[in-house]
């Protein structure tokens, strides 16, 4: 299971289907002693114990994914900026307007001569006048798309705007990065990423170290070009091919870290921006994402025990009986018809569904009481499959990869020994859900360097930029809007206190603030709540 990232679609309409009916007959003989036929395994070499693998970098295959391209006519950058987007209707999306297209931006921005690569956006026109040009908006991941959020972003009360999504370089339907195949990703999700002692932290290991080796070969050079620098520089490329002098912008989760970017890279071009869910744009010692998953688990155990849920009298027998379950599928994993339901596949579950509020978790709470009665994972699995997008036939949804890309581009790590030491805090700091989120040796055995971030972004001199935290944010604790907010230096924080991750879809009033300053040019005063 990769590291909590922003649900993009954390929708459960299926599960309502699923899991309509308690009484469900437990799927497969119960709790199985797993063997090595029963459960799929990543091909595993044997490193040196306690060894300090660090980053290996690899020189990237001479192989061209989709997307890549000869550059457009011309020389330089202005080859790029004097393309002309060609709008056209979506396939079998007329009813919404939605208009698609396509462009092409430099693989590498300091060799724009060079390889091409495309990326694809979406339109859904203004129908107000007049009209106040572009929003481009972004729900975060890394590795969301900017064309299904269209889909489903609210745009009440901001039909003067053009609402304008993209897949970021390495996404979904732009020049996308690949990775592992179904089967290979089936073992690789189900792995248990807590380990108990050197063999099973050794395999933990060597999975990551393929991981990432099957991206180099797969993606080849792309993998070197998917930071948030070059994706803010595609966005200002956009915001010039769409004729608006500057950049409006909505970002989600990690999509507030592009926002900020933007705003450093390019803040005469900085119009109105809007950051939801904000993360953390510099390590933070205090704050672990581990805490806001903790926080929400425990408001989840009181709402589950006050609702009489049948998973316990109080919150601290709910939380007890969600971890007898997780201890006991480390040794004895579930079947679900020819599947397991494993420890991790069953954190990542209940992971899913704490991005939703009371909606989701009595979804959450059937399925639970069914894997700890009945012995039937079917529920928690459904909800391990949604956060990893895996479909019936086994395959993944590109997300999966998008997201270790970016981040492990973006964030240099110290190696094996701080993955560690990440987890020991992330343990210490939220003591329940910490150890069960386990290690992540993703980004440590990456096979390409890390891009230097920024020193440190002020915002300094530019417009309002709107920052909303929600107090019961489980994947961007609220801290971490507070501490952006302030170093922003013309911020504003709104605050919503609720549940789940992100606050514009959820309040009327955070959409109300949010849809004046949009259109009106009317911040709302530093430190609203709602």
């Amino acid at each position: 299971m990769p590291r909590p990232r922003a649900a993009v679609l954390p929708a459960l309409i299926g599960a309502v289907a699923l899991l309509a009916s308690c009484s469900l007959p437990p799927i497969g003989p119960g709790r199985p002693t797993p063997t090595p036929s029963s459960t799929p395994s990543v091909s595993v070499s044997t490193p040196t114990p306690n060894s300090e693998a660090g980053r290996p970098v690899q020189s990237p295959p001479a192989v061209q994914p989709n997307g890549f391209a000869e550059p457009p006519p011309g020389r330089g950058l202005d080859r790029y900026r004097a393309q002309r987007i060609s709008w056209s209707e979506c396939g079998g999306d007329a009813e919404n307007r939605i208009e698609c297209a396509s462009v092409l931006v430099p693989l590498d921005f300091k060799q724009p001569d060079d390889t091409a690569i495309t990326l694809a956006l979406a339109r859904r026109p203004a129908t107000v006048q007049p009209r106040l040009g572009s929003l481009f908006i972004n729900p975060g991941g890394p590795g969301g798309s900017g064309i299904d959020y269209l889909s489903y972003f609210d745009r009440t009360g901001l039909e003067a705007y053009d609402l304008v999504g993209w897949d970021p370089r390495g996404v979904a339907r732009s020049t996308p990065v690949t990775c592992f195949g179904g089967e290979q990703m089936d073992a690789f999700t189900e792995l248990d990423i807590s380990p108990d002692d050197d063999q099973e932290d050794l395999a933990l290991q060597e999975a990551n170290r393929k991981f990432g080796e099957s991206c180099l070969e797969r993606s080849g050079e792309l993998l070197q070009h998917v930071s948030t620098e070059e994706t803010v520089r595609d966005l200002d490329l956009l915001r010039h091919l769409v004729g608006d002098r500057k950049l409006n912008y909505f970002g989600a989760s990690y999509g507030t870290e592009i926002g900020a970017y933007y705003a450093h890279f390019f803040p005469g071009r900085t119009g109105r921006l809007v950051l939801d869910g904000a993360v953390s744009l510099s390590p933070d010692e205090e704050v672990s994402q581990a805490q806001g998953f903790e926080r929400a688990l425990t408001d989840f155990a009181e709402w589950c025990a006050k609702e009489s849920c049948r998973l316990g009298d109080t919150a601290e027998e709910v939380t007890t009986a969600i971890t007898d379950l997780w201890k006991s599928l480390d040794s004895r994993p579930l079947e679900v018809g020819s599947r397991v339901l494993t420890q991790t596949l069953a954190v990542t579950a209940v992971l899913q569904v704490l991005y939703d509020d009371e909606e989701g978790w009595r979804l959450l709470a059937q399925a639970l009481q069914l894997a700890i009665t009945e012995d039937n994972g079917q529920g928690l699995l459904y909800f391990a499959d949604q956060y990893n997008q895996r479909d019936d036939q086994g395959n993944f949804g590109q997300l999966n990869y998008g997201f270790s890309a970016v981040r492990c581009l973006d964030n240099d790590d110290e190696g094996i020994d701080e993955a560690r030491k990440e987890a020991a805090d992330d343990a210490r700091m939220a003591p329940v859900i910490g150890p069960y989120i386990g290690l992540d040796y993703t980004c440590p055995l990456w096979p390409v360097n890390a891009r230097k971030r920024p020193a440190e972004i002020t915002g300094k001199g530019l417009p309002p930029i709107i920052v909303i935290g929600n107090t019961g944010d489980s994947a961007t604790p609220y801290e971490y809007a507070v501490k952006m907010a302030d170093q922003l230096e013309s911020g504003v924080l709104i605050t919503y206190r609720g549940q789940g991750h992100l606050s514009y879809r959820r309040s009327a009033c955070v959409r109300s603030l949010v849809i004046t300053y949009l259109t009106e040019d009317r911040p709302p005063q530093d430190g609203a709540k709602c």
